[in-house]
């Protein structure tokens, strides 16, 4: 992977992140595709239409359905979903979070039982590689150890330590398994813990930055604390983080916590929301939300933005995306994650020919005086 620092403004970044399957120019969202597909879109959606070129994937998911060895047969990622740019996969440290019922982690890895069939399983920081490695994502991420928070002191300390120990544990792993031949193309990041509490980010920062890692996360974050501290604690970690690697902020979130955050020098980002809030009938737009459900928008023959020049904005009105949902036809689904998609997709390529343009600050303010001016529908 190469990383090439193109402009820095205050603290906020624009950069080229370059892999084996496409040049990405940062700061950038990533569509989550979970199951090597972004719920309702095809990969001509997202190449084509939303034109990215880094969507993520989840090793959890793909292990248990269809498994990692089918992935590998039908030629990886890539080859299996049509997706031709690159994937970033998440390790499963968040789904042994989300589904702590069924769940546990010891020193040496997670024990969970499949939510599908009950099945047991265990991950370890090699066993997830193994799994990355069959799927051939481009940007692999190491097993991590994260907690709910509020948590005690000494469930952070235990986090850290943990966290530290794997990421150890994963780069000898990828090292040795990269001179044999395996996972030569494919990087490696690690996830930086240690909930909202500066000194516990300090130990995993320094801890985990001495490692040679291609790039490091920021992980931990938007389970439950408020924002403000989400905020103070990215502001803290990310000038403990190289300079010269891609710095990655985990599962956030909102507009504004992509714009807050990108001040703060963040580089990518990931999220459910644009599409899961599309499914959902909430719809992002340049002056804040709309609900499509609601009945004022029945015989509106307005786009959902006038200022969106979206696949679906350009063709399509409020009316019917309204009566879509209403009817609950399929296609609503796709021309609603659709807008939302390169809503979010629009609003951080903006940010970065602000950052280019050394007029980041005024683009921040902007994008707040909108919203404000217009408030929500």
């Amino acid at each position: 992977m190469q990383f090439h620092l193109d402009a820095v403004d205050g603290s906020a970044r624009a950069a080229t992140l370059t892999t084996a399957h496409s040049t990405v120019q940062t700061p950038v969202f990533m569509p989550v595709g979970t199951a090597a597909s972004v719920k309702a879109l095809d990969a001509t959606d997202m190449t084509e239409i939303l034109k990215t070129q880094i969507i993520l994937a989840n090793t959890y998911h793909l292990y248990l359905r269809p498994g990692d060895e089918t992935v590998a047969k039908m030629g990886g990622l890539h080859g299996f979903s049509g997706y031709d740019k690159s994937f970033l996969t998440d390790s499963g440290g968040f789904q042994a979070f989300s589904l702590s019922d069924i769940s546990k982690a010891d020193e040496n890895g997670i024990l969970f039982r499949s939510h599908i069939d009950g099945s047991k399983h265990y991950f370890t920081p090699q066993k997830v590689l193994d799994i990355q490695y069959n799927l051939n994502s481009d940007i692999m991420m190491i097993l991590d150890d994260l907690v709910a928070l509020p948590a005690t002191k000494e469930r952070l300390k235990l986090s850290v330590a943990r966290t530290t120990r794997w990421a150890e544990a994963s780069i000898a792993y990828h090292r040795q398994k990269q001179q044999e031949g395996i996972g030569v193309k494919q990087n490696i990041f690690a996830i930086i813990q240690g909930g909202v509490d500066p000194e516990f980010r300090r130990i995993s920062a320094e801890g985990l930055c001495a490692l040679d890692f291609d790039g490091f996360a920021i992980g931990g974050l938007s389970v439950g604390e408020e924002n403000s501290a989400m905020y103070d604690t990215v502001a803290l970690t990310t000038p403990l983080m190289p300079a010269d690697k891609p710095r990655y902020l985990m599962g956030v979130g909102t507009p504004e916590d992509l714009i807050e955050n990108i001040a703060r020098g963040v580089d990518m980002f990931d999220c459910v929301m644009p599409t899961r809030n599309a499914r959902n009938g909430t719809l992002f737009t340049s002056f804040g939300k709309i609900n499509i459900k609601s009945a004022r928008f029945k015989r509106d023959e307005k786009p959902i933005d006038e200022a969106c020049d979206c696949y679906t904005c350009r063709r399509y009105s409020r009316a019917y995306l309204n009566h879509l949902y209403r009817a609950k036809e399929l296609t609503y689904f796709r021309l609603a994650s659709l807008h939302n998609l390169h809503y979010y997709l629009t609003l951080t390529r903006q940010a970065r020919e602000a950052i280019l343009a050394g007029r980041f600050e005024s683009f921040k303010k902007e994008f707040y005086a909108k919203r404000t001016k217009e408030g929500i529908i």
